[in-house]
């Protein structure tokens, strides 16, 4: 059995969704990860590309979906479907999209809405389930400034 993939959760109370999700994956593209986003539905992830072509005037983040095709040739692949066509490393789950296996991942990321109580236990059991597997578990939550601050670690 390989490594186990670690799962970093983050709260999102300070910051949207879409205000907090083009920063990460530009970070993650620095990095040199492909990057799988899971939505909750297509039309979801059909959304949050669009967003992603607007989201700052002076940066591109180069991604797909499947009315775009060719996943093969996207570091940044949006779906709702428990899929990795593109290859990639890092994973992130939003809107509540169901976490399948995240084996081989670099990473799994997973954001939660804090002012929605349904989320929040959503996470609290992922964090539950995941640490009893074994995996690295950290939560992180923005300070004042903006700034992503780790607040839980566990293994």
């Amino acid at each position: 059995m390989g490594p186990m993939t670690p799962v970093f959760f983050y709260h999102l109370e300070r910051q949207p969704l879409d205000a907090v999700l083009p920063r990460l994956l530009a970070m993650s593209i620095e990095r040199g990860w492909r990057v799988v986003v899971q939505a909750g539905s297509d039309e979801r992830a059909e959304a949050l590309a669009t967003q992603l072509w607007n989201f700052d005037d002076e940066s591109f983040l180069p991604h797909g979906t499947k009315a775009d095709g060719f996943p093969d040739l996207q570091p940044v692949w949006l779906t709702a479907a428990d899929e990795n066509p593109n290859n990639a490393n890092i994973r992130f789950y939003v809107d509540g999209a169901e976490v399948g296996d995240i084996g081989g991942l670099t990473r799994a990321v997973i954001l939660f809405d804090g002012n929605d109580g349904q989320a929040v236990e959503a996470a609290r059991a992922g964090w539950k389930r995941f640490k009893a597997a074994g995996h690295e578990v950290s939560y992180w939550q923005q300070d004042e400034q903006g700034r992503w601050q780790n607040r839980a670690a566990g293994k």
